[in-house]
């Protein structure tokens, strides 16, 4: 039980004309595990970064992600990218 209450998800979208990614959604404990499966049921990237996740956690949904995250922000939507254009092939 003390795993699933220190589970937590933050799920981000980029919008097209935004500077940064955004903050679209964040929980802990069950609903974070319910945001995770229902992101893996629409084959929907989910990307494990503990450190990551505790920064972003503490933001607002619908913040920009901190500039101090975008190189970490950046490789995870380039590999997503990449898984991307591998299904394709």
């Amino acid at each position: 039980m003390t795993e699933l209450k220190n589970l937590a998800a933050v799920a981000l979208r980029y919008p097209e004309n935004s500077v940064a990614p955004m903050i679209a959604a964040k929980e802990r404990g069950f609903l974070a595990k319910r945001m995770i499966e229902i992101a893996e049921e629409n084959d929907i990237p989910v990307v494990e970064d503990d450190i990551l996740e505790n920064i972003l956690s503490i933001q607002d949904v619908g913040q920009c992600v901190p500039e101090e995250t975008w190189f970490a922000v950046a490789g995870i939507f380039a590999f997503i990218k990449t898984l991307e254009s591998n299904k394709c092939h």
